[in-house]
């Protein structure tokens, strides 16, 4: 069995230590509570912002004008853009420049270019550009001594496994501790609990190498325990249904394809897109994020494969280049390049588009992160009605932080020892480790992404049913009942893994439950059986929650301005 350590009490508990985790912590610790966040890994080096990011969407008057509408609008039409309440997004631009300037006192170069804000990439030629260029190298090491600075506590190689509710209210959370061979649980009681565990990815196979789940564009380690916790004690979810597709080079599964100055071509020399003939480190070829399924439709009609052509950059752009990776944290890239002699100004390199992920679909939040269930808030990737990857994750997640930790000053904690619900998912961890022989976490993660491409795929070229999601629902059932009766784990990293493996499982069946109630085709949730994009549906959400041992779905219009 395994050993419970120490009860732990806090007024704000945070699930993960990514960037929107630590910048709510911040801002929770700033207002004179206590805080604690949970984190998986190590917040220094973890999440998909582990080594870096280079754009940060914000609106800057100085630079954009005294009319933020045009940036709302501009926002809409990116690549984030599909899936927003805009009173969310409004609020979020109107404070993304303060985050901005926060970052730049703590240390993270917002500045490399001069004295002021520079705006480049993913945008069109004549448009606004709405992603400020920055060095983000170091933003986790940054968010971590600031953490701690204001004084919040961070709990490393503790992942949360469970959360705890207490007459509908958020209460607490079980966690279990991996810093050695051996597992352990710990409670922990919190007055308010903020989600930011990031994107769901191995939720189907990886595009690029399909034997190595790991090979994925973003955290690995990011399996949708946000959307699973919630999901489990009642939250409601929006756009689950609706899947999203990163690309970047072919087989080495790394996004941050606007850092890449280039255009896109056919082998033949053609341009894929009509935006620019010639890129700069300004305005690149902007093709790939408005023709999301470019890299697959040339492979699937014989036309590609289609190839980024940096051949006519100058070496200061080259070099710009370069920087831009290590800034985004593509060292990996950057180092290959080195290592094998590949030239980018002589190279052409295949992009590929990766594995549907989960990504801006999941937790509900209102317009200060708090879900449906009181006290319970999310920020960052694993936020189903808005998006704007690394600065939404810290402008959400600094507005969850201060209102959880204003709302905890006047909040009593709940009772968490001697739940049954506790006492359920305790004795289910318990017997994995108890069992001497069993199959793995793998064997369970692989055979969700079997089912998923089978029953639940996304498209292009690949169609949904009502017919094939019930079957895969059932399949669904029985691999979970097969996974939680002979699972066996030998260590706690192993547990952890066969935790994540579940989690997946609670993701794939809101996936396939919302797919179910979306009898349309949009985007690339497409329906074999229902052709067409309904209209009456383009300015609405799908919720889904569970309620009663049932699961709900209903129809809501977006939140707006």
């Amino acid at each position: 069995m395994i050993r419970f350590k120490d009860t732990i009490t806090t007024d704000v508990l945070i699930v993960g230590g990514g960037i929107g985790g630590l910048c709510a912590a911040i801002a929770s610790a700033q207002n004179g509570v206590d805080t604690l966040v949970a984190e998986k890994s190590d917040s220094r080096r973890s999440g998909s912002g582990a080594t870096g990011n280079d754009h940060f969407l914000c609106y800057y008057p100085k630079a954009h004008g005294d009319d933020i509408m045009p940036i709302l609008q501009e926002t809409f039409q990116s690549q984030i853009g599909g899936f927003h309440d805009p009173k969310l997004t409004l609020r979020f631009l109107k404070e993304s420049i303060a985050m901005a300037d926060r970052w730049l006192e703590w240390g993270i170069n917002m500045r490399p270019f001069g004295p002021d804000y520079e705006f480049m990439g993913h945008a069109f030629p004549g448009r606004p550009r709405i992603w400020l260029k920055y060095d983000g190298h170091n933003q986790k090491y940054v968010l971590t001594a600031q953490a701690k600075k204001a004084g919040a506590k961070i709990l490393n190689h503790s992942p949360v496994l469970d959360l705890i509710k207490v007459d509908g209210e958020i209460a607490g959370a079980l966690a279990l501790d991996v810093s050695g061979e051996e597992p352990a649980f710990r409670l922990i009681r919190a007055k308010k609990i903020i989600l930011a565990t990031g994107t769901a990815n191995r939720l189907y196979p990886a595009a690029g190498t399909p034997g190595s789940p790991f090979n994925t564009a973003f955290c690995p380690a990011c399996t949708g325990a946000a959307q699973a916790q919630a999901w489990r004690i009642g939250a409601k979810m929006v756009n689950m249904e609706m899947p999203n597709r990163h690309a970047g080079p072919k087989f080495f599964a790394r996004a941050g394809k606007s850092t890449w100055i280039g255009v896109y071509r056919y082998p033949d020399g053609k341009l894929l897109g009509p935006f620019v003939k010639q890129a700069t480190r300004y305005v690149g070829d902007i093709t790939c994020d408005v023709w999301n399924t470019a890299y697959t439709d040339v492979a699937h009609n014989g036309t590609g494969p289609a190839y980024i052509d940096c051949s006519e950059i100058n070496k200061d752009d080259l070099d710009f280049m370069k920087a831009g990776m290590v800034s985004e944290g593509l060292t990996a890239v950057v180092d290959y390049m080195n290592r094998t002699g590949l030239d980018v100004t002589k190279h052409a390199f295949e992009f590929m588009q990766y594995e549907p992920h989960l990504i801006g679909r999941g937790l509900e939040v209102d317009i200060n992160g708090e879900s449906s269930i009181p006290g319970l808030y999310g920020t960052g990737d694993m936020v189903g009605n808005f998006r704007a990857d690394i600065s939404g994750a810290a402008v959400y997640g600094w507005i969850a932080g201060n209102h959880a930790a204003q709302t905890a000053k006047t909040c009593a904690l709940k009772d968490v020892e001697g739940s049954d619900w506790v006492k359920e998912r305790t004795e289910l961890y318990d017997s994995f480790v108890e069992r001497k022989n069993g199959g793995t976490w793998k064997e369970a993660n692989l055979g969700l992404q079997q089912i998923m491409a089978s029953y639940a795929a996304a498209g292009p070229y690949n169609v949904r049913s009502e017919t094939l999601l019930n079957a895969g629902l059932k399949y669904l059932g029985d691999l979970r009942k097969e996974a939680v009766s002979s699972m066996s784990v030998d260590n706690a990293h192993g547990l952890m893994r066969a935790v994540e493996a579940l989690d997946l499982m609670d993701n794939g069946e809101i996936i396939m439950h919302a797919a179910l109630e979306r009898r349309e085709t949009r985007g690339m949730h497409i329906r074999s059986d229902y052709t067409f994009t309904n209209p009456l549906l383009a300015n609405k959400f799908l919720q889904v929650w569970q309620e009663d041992g049932q699961v709900r779905t209903n129809w809501r219009e977006r939140w707006g301005l």
